[in-house]
C-alpha cells in the first residue's frame, strides 16, 4: 500500500543523525566517540558547544514532529488512519534509536520522541518538555530528567488522546527510552551520574 512508503521514509528520516551530521558541520569529533558515545544533544554539548548541540536538538525533535504531521496530513487520501499515522510516528523514532546509517546503533530517542509527542498533541509535549526541564534546572542531570519525562508521557498520552493508537506508541517509546537509559539509571543508583555541561574532551 502506498501509505506503507510513508511508514519506511518516516524510518529513514528517522535515520538521520544529527548529532554526526552537526558534529561534522562544526568541525567537532564523532559523539559516539566521548562522554556516553551517544550521538544526542545532551552528549555533543559536552563538546563545549552549545550551537552545534542546540542543532542536534532541534534536528532530532524536528525529525520527529515532520513525520507525525506529514503523515496528518497526507494518510487519509492514502487510505491510511489513525494507526496508520501512528505507525509513522512509531518508525521515525525507531529510526533514531536504530538508524540503519549508522549500523543501528543510533540516540536514546528523548529528542525525537518530543518530536512525536508535539506533533500528535501539542499540549502533550510541551508538558513532556516542561517536566524535562524542571527535573533537569533541579538536579542537573539530563538522564534523569529524561526517565522522568519518560516515565509521565504515557499518563499524558491517555489523558489527552484516550485509548488511541498513539496512546500506545508513546508508552512503546517510553519503555524504550528507559531501555535504552539503563546504564545511566546503573550510574544514577551508584551517585556517578554525569551533570549537564561537563566537557568530555579537550
Amino acid at each position: 500500500m502506498t501509505w506503507m512508503v510513508l511508514i519506511l521514509l518516516a524510518y529513514l528520516l528517522g535515520s538521520i543523525s544529527f548529532g554526526v551530521l552537526a558534529s561534522w558541520l562544526f568541525h567537532l569529533p564523532d559523539p559516539r566517540l566521548y562522554g556516553s558515545k551517544n550521538p544526542g544533544a545532551t552528549n555533543v554539548l559536552r563538546s563545549g558547544k552549545k550551537t552545534a548541540a542546540v542543532f542536534t536538538l532541534l534536528g532530532d525533535a524536528g525529525k520527529g514532529w515532520v513525520a507525525v504531521v506529514l503523515a496528518q496530513h497526507f494518510m487519509p487520501a492514502l487510505g491510511g488512519d489513525d494507526k496508520a499515522i501512528a505507525a509513522v510516528a512509531l518508525a521515525v523514532f525507531l529510526g533514531h534509536i536504530f538508524p540503519i546509517f549508522l549500523g543501528f546503533k543510533g540516540g536514546k530517542g528523548v529528542a525525537t520522541a518530543v518530536g512525536v509527542l508535539l506533533g500528535l498533541n501539542p499540549w502533550m509535549g510541551l508538558l513532556a518538555v516542561a517536566i524535562w526541564i524542571m527535573v533537569a534546572a533541579i538536579w542537573r542531570m539530563s538522564s534523569l530528567a529524561a526517565l522522568v519525562a519518560a516515565g509521565l508521557a504515557p499518563f499524558y498520552a491517555l489523558f489527552f488522546l484516550g485509548f488511541d493508537s498513539g496512546t500506545f506508541v508513546v508508552l512503546a517509546m517510553s519503555l524504550l527510552i528507559i531501555w535504552r537509559h539503563k546504564s545511566n539509571i546503573a550510574s544514577l543508583i551508584a551517585g556517578k551520574e554525569t551533570r549537564i555541561g561537563k566537557r568530555s574532551i579537550p
